[in-house]
């Protein structure tokens, strides 16, 4: 059974789609658009029955981990899937997981059987399983184009647009449709690096006023369904922000 695995900083950034516009000129002598181009990613998110995951995840602990299965396009159930389990420590994310189709994920995670092949991420999901009662927490989509650094591939930058959810029909093979999470006008971004960020990248941000926020999908879903959170003070507060970098640059 092929293994994925993935040690890496990650950092988040909500723009505008002017910023965004801007920024994707900026990068163009450094980066280039993956063979996938825009693609939908698509995932289930297993919790527990009281939410327990997010809700601990959201409360920023210095480590924390979630389970989830994650499709590219839209599934059948003989397409393949990746069960991927993801941790976070000390701002170092590990993104461990195994691929198996669709309607083997399904018998494993939510009937409790064991896929045929065994490898050591397997048995790392297997006392994830053990030690929480899950059941499906959200389905959650987005449309998104990756960038990696034409010198240096281990550098990637994504852009998500469209973060929409639904909590009924929540299988992968059930299409991408959900509700908007922010308004079509705003993009979130990723950068993923294993060491340090490329300093031009840096000086880039900096140029247009572009700094890291704190941004869980998942986690803003879970908060929108008891009016923790609002997308729209949001931008109104990143606009003002923005606007206030952008004048004490040029003063």
């Amino acid at each position: 059974m092929a293994q994925t695995v993935f040690n890496r900083y990650e950092k988040k950034y909500l723009m505008r789609e002017d910023i965004y516009l801007e920024l994707r000129k900026r990068l163009e002598p450094y980066m280039s658009v993956d063979q996938y181009g825009l693609h939908t990613i698509c995932n289930i998110y297993y919790d527990t029955q009281d939410y327990d995951l997010i809700r601990r995840s959201i409360e920023k602990p210095v480590y924390k981990e979630k389970l989830r299965l994650r499709s590219y396009g839209i599934p059948s159930l003989d397409s393949t899937v990746f069960l991927e389990i993801k941790k976070k420590y000390n701002k170092i994310v590990n993104k461990r997981r195994i691929p198996l189709t669709l309607k083997e994920a399904y018998d494993y995670v939510e009937r409790g059987i064991t896929p045929n092949n065994h490898c050591q991420i397997l048995n790392e999901i297997d006392f994830f399983l053990h030690r929480y009662s899950l059941k499906r927490g959200v389905y959650l989509a987005y449309d998104r184009i990756a960038l990696f650094q034409k010198d240096n591939p281990d550098f990637r930058v994504t852009f998500d647009q469209n973060i929409r959810s639904r909590q009924v029909d929540t299988g992968l093979e059930k299409g991408d449709k959900g509700k908007k999470l922010l308004p079509s006008s705003y993009y979130l971004m990723e950068s993923k690096v294993m060491g340090a960020t490329p300093l031009w990248f840096a000086h880039i941000l900096s140029d247009l006023s572009i700094y890291p926020v704190s941004f869980s999908k998942y986690g803003n879903i879970y908060k929108t369904q008891y009016g923790m959170f609002h997308p729209e003070e949001l931008m109104i507060h990143q606009i003002e922000n923005w606007n206030e970098l952008r004048r004490k640059k040029i003063c």
